[in-house]
């Protein structure tokens, strides 16, 4: 779904674990995966460039480089498909399980013969992997658990996926003659973190040229149903997208209802039922008489139930009508608000461009700050060293203040051990602006010795931050298993800031922990982690995030001053 970069991403990632499990070099599979991530965060669209401009690239050589030339001339690799063949299918269902990884999945085919998900959950109730080298009990939970995220997630997409293909939608449909509004509803609109249709709403007096227009996109790849109330089609990637045109004064009350969710709109029409109204798409009506009283806009729709209008990220009757009803609906931190991004890396680690780059990159957004922090030595495959990261301080130094004004900041992103320690020693993180420590490895620890971890973490005097504080990859991998109220706890009592992670397969903190850790009175702060300059971006989904735990400017470090965020950082946590 998403831009020809991502596609080839996927492509090249699926040839490494193709080449991990046919036993291939360990090496090469290595270079595909980075060649893999460094397409994928091109800015520029990859379709349009020439062999050339591909080895342009960092990381991708002249074998990969003719591998997407084929892909877009030919629509398929040959490479892969060879190598494809070389595995059986029951293998290649298997590696879709989260947590199971392509070596594993080929030992359960060859000494088991097990070549389905169902297979593989019946051998796990018969126990009957633990006999196998590398598998054991601890094992069997984790692959259970994958089994459970994948049956879980089943035909859902992330978020950033839904919002590429709805924008693309909207604004092609916005062309036709005769709209007068557009845009998306349901769970894209509450920007819940996966996806599994998408809603779409036309404005307009006549539907038949918007329900033409849906059939005949460049993106449709087959009609579902074609009716003068609803088209339902499904892309060429596989998502189903709903258009429903509703008449213009109905406007505002079909924007309520099919944002939903399912439980807010049975807490508004209760309310509406109370008042002896009647509350449905087309409108607000007088039960008795079946006047319309309110239609057009939202707002009127909720004013006319008695209250204000509801942010559609809070619309999942966790307590958003009641705070309605009492006056006490927070005001919703905004992507406006955010003063700068405080997670971010550059070419020095693990990032796609250069320092330089992202700087630029961070100015143009109107940033008044923004910190670099590359990751530290524990996490080896990265070869960062003490002269490394004391050199790109220099360089941060020397671009302070040269870009519109914008405040840098040099930091780091820490690796918390396994009892907690970090890379570097106490003098040595005093030298940085700010320190994120996040957890990378050892995530199989018991609850006990992982909440310590976090805890210890926390009680650092130089950490700042707790970044992506559960570890999770959306439908990949699930969160460590930590009491997080001890970790909130900690953090509140510390003045650790909890990260709200924005990049789309981690939205970590999740919706619900945050509502949890606020209760406790911790600080947050909505970083990108940005790896290359199209992350920045990704700013979006963390604040949807943040919305939807129900945080406001002052829960979030980075919508501060300057003056403040420095004084929280460096230890005037009442800032």
């Amino acid at each position: 779904m998403g831009r020809p970069n991502e596609e080839v991403e996927a492509l090249l990632k699926e040839y490494a674990d193709l080449i991990a499990i046919t036993h291939g070099d360990a090496f090469k599979a290595r270079v595909y995966e980075k060649a893999a991530r460094a397409i994928g965060g091109h800015p520029r669209d990859v379709s349009q460039l020439d062999a050339a401009e591909l080895r342009d690239i960092p990381g991708v050589g002249k074998s990969i480089a003719e591998k997407v030339v084929e892909y877009f001339r030919t629509g398929r690799i040959t490479a892969v498909e060879e190598t494809r063949a070389k595995i059986p299918a029951g293998v290649r269902e298997l590696i879709t399980i989260p947590t199971l990884g392509p070596k594993k999945a080929m030992t359960l085919y060859e000494d088991l013969h097990i070549s389905s998900v169902s297979e593989l959950a019946d051998a796990i109730q018969a126990e009957k992997l633990r006999d196998l080298k590398g598998f054991g009990e601890k094992t069997e939970q984790n692959i259970l658990h994958g089994i459970a995220l994948l049956q879980q997630a089943g035909g859902r997409i992330l978020l950033s996926m839904a919002m590429e293909q709805a924008e693309e939608v909207v604004a092609q449909l916005s062309q036709v003659t005769g709209c007068q509004s557009c845009t998306y509803a349901g769970s894209l609109r509450r920007m819940k973190e996966t996806i599994g249709d998408i809603d779409i709403l036309v404005a307009a007096r006549r539907s038949a040229p918007f329900m033409d227009a849906l059939s005949e996109l460049p993106a449709t790849a087959e009609t579902i149903a074609h009716g003068e109330k609803k088209t339902s089609i499904r892309t060429t990637k596989g998502l189903q997208i709903d258009l429903r045109v509703l008449p213009p004064d109905s406007w505002g009350a079909g924007l309520q209802y099919f944002t939903g969710s399912k439980a807010h709109n049975i807490r508004t029409r209760t309310i509406a039922v109370r008042q002896g109204l009647k509350l449905s798409e087309y409108g607000l009506f007088e039960t008795e008489s079946g006047k319309s009283i309110a239609s057009r806009s939202e707002e009127d729709v909720y004013a006319r139930l008695g209250l204000p209008w509801i942010p559609p990220t809070l619309r999942e009757d966790r307590g958003e009508v009641q705070a309605g009803v009492r006056g006490e609906l927070p005001e919703l931190v905004t992507e406006q608000d955010i003063r700068g991004d405080l997670h971010t890396h550059t070419d020095l680690t693990d990032g796609l461009a250069p320092l330089e780059e992202m700087v630029e990159a961070a100015a143009e957004r109107g940033y008044a700050y923004y910190a670099i922090t590359d990751h530290a030595p524990n996490l080896y495959m990265q070869r960062m060293t003490d002269e490394k990261i004391l050199a790109q301080g220099e360089r941060v130094r020397e671009l302070d203040g040269k870009h519109h004004r914008m405040r840098l900041l040099h930091g780091t992103e820490l690796n918390i051990g396994p009892e907690g320690e970090l890379d570097w020693p106490d003098d040595f993180l005093a030298g940085f602006d700010l320190c994120v420590a996040s957890v990378h490895s050892h995530f199989n620890l018991s609850r006990k010795a992982m909440t310590r971890r976090l805890v210890r973490a926390c009680e650092n005097p130089h950490v700042n931050v707790i970044g992506h504080p559960t570890t999770r990859l959306i439908g990949k991998r699930p969160g460590i298993d930590a009491d997080l109220d001890e970790v909130f706890a900690a953090c509140a009592r510390t003045g650790t800031a909890l990260e709200v992670n924005a990049q789309p397969d981690r939205l970590d903190l999740c919706d619900e922990d945050i509502l949890r850790a606020k209760e406790y009175g911790a600080k947050f702060v909505i970083d990108t982690d940005a790896h290359s300059v199209l992350h920045l971006a990704f700013l979006r989904y963390g604040v949807g995030t943040a919305q939807r735990g129900w945080l406001t400017k002052d829960d979030v470090i980075n919508t501060w001053p300057l003056g403040r965020l420095r004084r929280f950082l460096s230890g005037g946590r009442a800032a």
